[in-house]
């Protein structure tokens, strides 16, 4: 495995419920199902997928912004997927629509131009993600004003 890769571990405790672990130091979480297939007691695999977007996007636009030595926190993002059915009637993650909100007003910030346009390409699991799911990005400041 190449220095670059990243994994994490996967052990049944019962039925859809799985201890995923993240390496050592990392408190490891509980993933279920959603019921009536699971019991719901942890976050699904189509919100850690969620939760994965939303973050790393979250983090590209934070490392963006500071950058230009500037501070937007606290930045808040919220990741809702989509689910439908294919062709073949499977359920599947139809689309994704993550919205950033900046923890200041855009006016106090320099750049944002140049932060809007570029931050989402750094962003390695959603572009990952995106070419095969669409995902639409909405960032917002602290007053509300749309900023893309």
């Amino acid at each position: 495995m190449s220095e670059n890769a990243t994994s994490v571990h996967l052990r049944q405790q019962k039925d859809f419920q799985f201890e995923i672990s993240f390496g050592e130091g990392i408190p490891t979480v509980l993933g279920d199902e959603p019921a009536p297939i699971g019991e719901g007691k942890g976050p699904s695999p189509a919100q850690f997928l969620a939760a994965a977007v939303g973050n790393c996007l979250a983090d590209s636009l934070f490392f963006a912004i500071k950058k230009y030595k500037q501070d937007p926190q606290p930045i808040q993002c919220k990741v809702t997927a989509e689910i439908g059915r294919n062709e073949q009637g499977r359920l599947r993650i139809t689309h994704m629509q993550a919205s950033l909100t900046l923890g200041v007003p855009a006016a106090s910030l320099q750049h944002m131009d140049r932060v809007l346009s570029s931050f989402e390409a750094f962003c390695t699991v959603t572009q990952s993600v995106g070419q095969g799911i669409p995902i639409t990005i909405e960032v917002f400041d602290s007053e509300n004003t749309r900023l893309k």
